[in-house]
């Protein structure tokens, strides 16, 4: 054999064993899958809102009103014992207004709905001077207001009065009305001041 022969027969061994080897052939792969394979490229950033103003492709938030107190009577009432007789006479009741027949008118607002069993000053219950019961509603509204009667004497003598609270229930076939008259700038709570009852006085009209 001469050498021109020898070199030959040694370079196809030498390529056999590498074709045979598994490491050669993942270079081989690996070397040809990197050449074909295109360069990673990234999206570009969206572009920054041109302004700070709502979207208006989004639906606006609805939010539910606040409910609306409702009254707990409404119309014309007979004065039903002396007390209211003498403060007011008969009373015609309106959202905005109680009017005496003796010429008494009150302007007022109306402001919560509370019950019987809550304290209108320290251990004070409106449920304890109306005679209802602990769950009743009792509707309260400020004065806003207020001119005398033609005798010139009001729920609190010489004083504005401040609150007027009031309770309806049926009994016996009549609509029966409640009324409390109270002192006092704050509202009436368990915590207040300056509150203090003035009146109460009680009216009634048949169903």
């Amino acid at each position: 054999m001469n050498l021109r022969t020898c070199r030959h027969s040694l370079l196809l061994a030498a390529l056999a064993c590498c074709i045979a080897a598994p490491g050669c052939a993942r270079d081989d792969a690996g070397a040809a899958g990197g050449a074909t394979q295109p360069p990673a490229t990234s999206a570009p950033p969206p572009a920054p809102r041109a302004s700070m103003e709502p979207d208006t492709t989004n639906a606006p938030i609805e939010r539910a009103a606040p409910p609306t107190l409702q009254p707990v009577a409404l119309g014309r009432f007979t004065a039903a014992d002396r007390v209211s007789a003498a403060m007011t006479g008969d009373i015609d009741i309106t959202d905005s207004r109680i009017t005496g027949a003796n010429g008494a008118d009150f302007v007022t607002e109306r402001v919560a709905i509370v019950r019987g069993g809550d304290e209108f000053a320290a251990a004070q219950r409106y449920a304890d001077v109306m005679r209802v019961d602990a769950g009743h509603p009792v509707e309260l509204r400020r004065v806003l207001d207020e001119v005398r009667g033609a005798d010139g004497q009001g729920f609190c003598n010489s004083m504005k009065t401040g609150f007027l609270a009031l309770a309806s229930y049926e009994e016996a076939g009549m609509r029966v009305v409640k009324l409390m008259a109270l002192q006092g700038d704050g509202i009436p709570a368990a915590t207040a001041t300056d509150t203090q009852l003035c009146a109460a006085t009680s009216y009634e009209a048949a169903r």
